[in-house]
C-alpha cells in the first residue's frame, strides 16, 4: 500500500511504565505494524519506546515527534524523527498527524 494511503495510530503514554504496560505497548505496535498502519508516536522512551520497537520487530514503518530540537533525541525505533523544540506541546502534533490514537497508561 502507498505510504500515502498508509494509516497513522499514534500511540500516547508515558516515558515511564509497569512491564505490563511495556508489554502491551509493544504487542500495539506490533499489532499497528502487521495491520500495515505507520506508528506515529513521541519518540522518546517508555510507552513510546516499546511500541516503536513492537513496530518495527514486525516490519513497521515509525515516525517520532519528539520534544527536543535534537533528531538524535529520538529512540533507536524511530525512522523518521521529527525534532520540535515543542518540550510536552508537541504531544498535540502526535494527535494531529495521527487518524486514530491509542492512549497506554501515563
Amino acid at each position: 500500500m502507498e505510504i500515502a494511503k498508509r494509516p497513522r495510530i499514534g500511540v500516547i503514554g508515558g516515558s515511564r511504565a509497569s512491564n505490563k504496560y511495556l508489554d502491551m505497548a509493544f504487542m500495539v505496535g506490533r499489532m499497528i505494524a502487521e495491520k500495515g498502519g505507520i506508528l506515529v508516536c513521541g519518540g522518546m522512551g517508555g510507552i513510546m519506546e516499546a511500541a516503536c520497537r513492537g513496530a518495527k520487530g514486525a516490519g513497521g514503518l515509525t515516525i517520532g515527534i519528539i520534544p527536543s530540537g535534537q533528531r538524535s533525541d529520538a529512540n533507536s525505533h524511530v525512522d523518521i524523527p521529527i525534532a520540535t523544540g515543542m518540550g510536552y506541546t508537541r504531544n498535540s502534533l502526535v494527535v494531529m498527524n495521527s487518524d486514530a490514537l491509542i492512549a497506554i497508561d501515563g
